[in-house]
């Protein structure tokens, strides 16, 4: 079982925790402007690289806060969790 730090209620197992997708993704400045395929792309297309990730997270057991998190997605392992009102760090 891997913990997980939430940056509110501190280092908790994985399973209070609910992946949320890619962090940072900037809602459409007029959605209602976009085509079928421009909303689809941005509701569906994300990244998904080998390394390095910057992610959302939810402590849905827990506090229920959202979270930012870099991870690696080739071990799994977390190099930084931080709150959404705090600044992305640098990847490497």
């Amino acid at each position: 079982m891997q913990l997980i730090e939430c940056p509110w209620c501190g280092p908790r197992e994985e399973v209070e925790f609910h992946y949320g997708g890619e962090a940072h993704v900037a809602y459409p400045a007029d959605p209602q402007a976009l085509t079928d395929e421009e909303w689809a792309r941005y509701v569906f297309y994300r990244s998904n690289p080998k390394g390095l990730f910057a992610e959302r997270w939810n402590h849905s057991a827990g506090c229920r806060r959202w979270f930012n998190a870099v991870r690696d997605t080739v071990t799994y392992r977390f190099h930084s969790i931080y709150r959404l009102d705090e600044q992305k760090p640098a990847i490497p």
